[in-house]
């Protein structure tokens, strides 16, 4: 079968990429066609766009580049029309997926969303959207099906974290080798997580590298993302225990001893490494203000809402600053708090449902696609 994918960000690319996997696996003729990453290219097939052309972050950042998104909405209607897909697979990225979602719906195309849209936390009057264009949900937050079932009637099919999945299937690099090839010492590593756009990358890794002097004792690993280039990051870079790698994530995170990371997908990714972190973020004042006057939510990070309540330490707008990071890194490299932190991981895993979300979703859209 034919099947057309969208995923508008690095985190959509990742899952993108293991549920084409798991396609192919249950599928032998998957043909794919999609707007996504480096990792979806890996699978194979044809990308029509790169994630790092659709990412725009915050309300003003989205209307200055309201031309460029309809521009690519159009593209994608066109190219969706003349690829004649068996099936149009979302992954995330509601402002763009679901207004693709409504025209679809209308070709008569069918519409599956793979990682709902997080409308528990605002516009939760997109849900008459999705139960007009979506066939088919499937949500990968343990609340989230009760959100959708119990609130407002639409069922849905919770298939567990990809997350797990692709820690799971990772192979990390031996540690001594992971030191020699970056030229690391044998101090602990503090890893930094700055996000995957240029524009939160820029707020968040200034104020990050200002804490490095004070923990000498430490050395800090940048993680940059795939989709960045390495001399982006290097403009930043004035100290000397910092260290920048590329691409390489998951193996920074399985030799750390603590993480700053910028709110997101990346703030679980940490949990399940079983690594302290602190949580950052912050935006341009306009977009956190209209934001904060929107979004109905306690905390920012995944984990904190997945357990709903404060496991990871949050550090939002005015609250990321050198003192309050300092501060915060001290009490996750205390014994102590490192043990609860530890324990209520353990306990986050639990709650997300086991492996298998990839399998388990490919399975069920080649069934209600093939039937």
């Amino acid at each position: 079968m034919k099947y057309y994918l969208i995923a508008g960000e690095a985190s959509g690319d990742l899952h993108a990429s293991n549920l084409m996997l798991a396609l192919k696996k249950v599928d032998s003729n998957a043909e794919f066609r999609f707007w996504g990453g480096d990792l979806m290219q890996e699978v194979g097939g044809t990308m029509v766009k790169h994630h790092r052309d659709l990412a725009f972050m915050g309300f003003i950042e989205v209307i200055a580049n309201l031309r460029t998104i309809l521009k690519n909405i159009k593209i994608c209607k066109k190219d969706i029309q003349e690829y004649n897909p068996d099936v149009l697979i979302f992954i995330d990225y509601p402002g763009f997926n679901l207004r693709i979602a409504k025209w679809a719906k209308k070709e008569g195309i069918p519409t599956h969303y793979y990682i709902s849209p997080q409308i528990w936390a605002w516009k939760e009057n997109r849900i008459e959207a999705i139960k007009r264009d979506v066939d088919k949900m499937y949500v990968i937050l343990p609340f989230e099906k009760k959100f959708y079932e119990d609130k407002h009637a639409y069922p849905v099919h919770f298939v567990g974290h990809p997350l797990l999945d692709a820690i799971a299937k990772k192979d990390l690099v031996a540690p001594h080798e992971f030191r020699k090839k970056h030229k690391l010492d044998n101090r602990p590593i503090i890893a930094l997580l700055p996000g995957s756009r240029n524009q939160e990358i820029s707020k968040m890794l200034e104020i990050m590298l200002s804490i490095t002097d004070d923990f000498k004792e430490y050395q800090f690993i940048i993680a940059g993302a795939p989709s960045q280039d390495p001399e982006f990051y290097k403009q930043f870079i004035k100290k000397k225990n910092v260290y920048l790698v590329m691409n390489n994530t998951y193996d920074v995170l399985s030799l750390s001893t603590a993480a700053l990371v910028t709110s997101g997908t990346a703030t679980l990714e940490t949990a399940l490494f079983k690594v302290p972190e602190v949580v950052c973020y912050k935006g341009s004042t306009i977009s956190y203000e209209i934001a904060k006057r929107i979004v109905d939510l306690d905390y920012i990070s995944l984990v904190n809402l997945i357990m709903d309540r404060e496991v990871v330490k949050e550090l939002i707008q005015k609250e990321f600053n050198k003192k309050n990071l300092i501060t915060e890194l001290k009490k996750i490299l205390e014994t102590d708090h490192r043990k609860t932190i530890f324990e209520d991981y353990f306990e986050l895993e639990r709650a997300l449902g086991g492996n298998g979300a990839s399998m388990k979703t490919a399975e069920l859209i080649y069934q209600f696609t093939k039937n």
